[in-house]
């Protein structure tokens, strides 16, 4: 026998997810790796990750600080789908959005790493005429991308670090709403994706990643690294098409009936 490591993510095809209640409906399965993930819609959130402008549009802080999001524009397109799909089954869409103060009081000063880490602080502080610009309150770098604009019964929750679960009110919107499961999507798959991926799964929730509705920043290798991570170590992976697909029966029998606005 040979002692080759492989390093290879062990897989299964019995479906895996939260316990549920005897007499309770059946989730719907969802194909992903490294096994099929069983999700309740009525108790999963689709997170959508900082689909900002300054993460997906041209003249963002992303483009400007040299960063290539030309592979951005087909992620919008499978994100939209993703959202559209989820809402139809009555799943909520949270949607993280990334940024700080005017003053940038929040980015933590030069006592935080996040000052001296964050590549929109460095850009700007580079380029003293872009100050104020990037990732502002208020601002067009700060806000969310046209085609992903939140609708009644979706949640938008603010963060301040790359985990959409730190220092925000993510975890307890979830848990009030009973939510066990996530999805995820956004940008970067590397950076704030995994980064709120990882928390979520020390918070005990089973996450998805659909891969082709992420995007990351530093290539295709850096893509395929963080899928290994979720897939082996943190969750579950799938794509935009099985998702939706597996979501089908159970839009059609489930009418989608959002809750009233939260914001």
């Amino acid at each position: 026998m040979s002692n080759t490591k492989t390093n290879a993510t062990l897989r299964s095809a019995t479906p895996v997810g939260p316990p549920q209640a005897p007499g309770a409906p059946a989730p719907t399965v969802i194909p992903s790796r490294p096994e099929p993930l069983a999700l309740v819609p009525t108790q999963t959130a689709l997170i959508v990750v900082d689909m900002q402008n300054a993460y997906a549009s041209l003249g963002g802080y992303v483009d400007s600080a040299g960063f290539d999001i030309s592979g951005a524009q087909g992620t919008i397109a499978g994100i939209v789908r993703a959202i559209e799909a989820a809402r139809a089954a009555g799943m909520l869409i949270v949607f993280l959005q990334n940024g700080w103060d005017a003053k940038y009081v929040e980015a933590g000063g030069p006592g935080s790493p996040n000052w001296h880490k964050s590549n929109a602080l460095k850009t700007m502080r580079a380029k003293p005429e872009l100050q104020g610009r990037f990732l502002a309150k208020g601002g067009w770098d700060y806000e969310l991308i046209d085609a992903m604009k939140p609708q009644p019964g979706d949640i938008v929750i603010p963060k301040t670090r790359y985990s959409g679960f730190f220092n925000s009110t993510l975890d307890s919107s979830l848990r009030a709403r009973g939510i066990r499961s996530l999805v995820f999507t956004g940008i970067a798959t590397n950076v704030c994706v995994e980064s709120s991926l990882r928390d979520a799964f020390h918070l005990e929730y089973f996450s998805l990643m659909l891969e082709d509705a992420t995007h990351e920043l530093g290539g295709a290798a850096i893509q395929q690294a963080t899928v290994y991570n979720v897939e082996t170590f943190f969750g579950w992976v799938s794509t935009v098409d099985a998702f939706c697909q597996a979501l089908a029966p159970a839009t059609a029998a489930t009418p989608a009936k959002p809750e009233t606005a939260t914001a």
